[in-house]
């Protein structure tokens, strides 16, 4: 069931859904398989942009912040990495966070985008309890044509993901479990694989 909601919810009432770590891709259940992007979660509205531990981040990224706002009309969160993005497409984390401690636009700087794998509130509706794959639907239907956000898109087959994650020296994979809802805080529906070699954990600071 929707949850459908008389008042407008803000970025400040909701929290990250979070992926606990594993070692290996589960190998029981339907799962779906997602890059994982190498960059700054955030929850982003047209308008606004805010950290995972809720810092507000728009002003960090106005270009960002003038991609968003082709969004169609009404009130969206979507939840997503903001990346800078090599030649070919990895996200790189060094030159994000170089661009972030900045925390504004300056002359020569790395442009980035928005990895938006989740949406929360669709339209001004509260669509959480809906299961990962409508979410993803209207997800793609949003963001299609915006320029500047990219959808983050799932496979079936984890072990030809991991194949290009090592290929690639991506991050790693994210599992979603099939059919899941989104909920705050940890959760064993999301589950999360580095890749070897991959930034490790606490190298450098993310902004809280």
């Amino acid at each position: 069931m929707i949850r459908r909601q008389t008042t407008t919810i803000s970025l400040a009432d909701v929290s990250p859904m979070l992926a606990e770590r594993r070692t290996a891709l589960p190998r029981t259940g339907v799962w779906s398989f997602e890059p994982k992007m190498e960059g700054y979660r955030m929850l982003a509205t047209r308008d606004a942009l805010r950290t995972r531990g809720g810092a507000d981040a728009t002003r960090w990224f106005p270009e960002l912040v003038r991609a968003l706002s082709a969004l169609p009309a009404g009130h969206h969160i979507i939840d997503g990495e903001v990346c800078v993005l090599d030649s070919i497409g990895r996200s790189d984390f060094n030159r994000l966070h170089e661009r972030a401690l900045r925390r504004g636009w300056y002359a020569g700087a790395d442009p980035v985008v928005l990895c938006a794998f989740d949406l929360l509130v669709h339209a001004g509706v509260d669509i959480r309890s809906l299961p990962i794959e409508a979410r993803k639907e209207r997800l793609r239907d949003l963001v299609a044509g915006v320029p500047g956000v990219l959808l983050v898109t799932g496979t079936d087959d984890g072990t030809w993901l991991w194949g290009h994650v090592e290929a690639l020296k991506l991050e790693g994979i994210v599992a979603k479990r099939a059919g899941s809802v989104y909920v705050a805080g940890p959760s064993r529906d999301w589950l999360k694989v580095k890749r070897a070699g991959a930034t490790p954990a606490g190298k450098f600071h993310r902004p809280e």
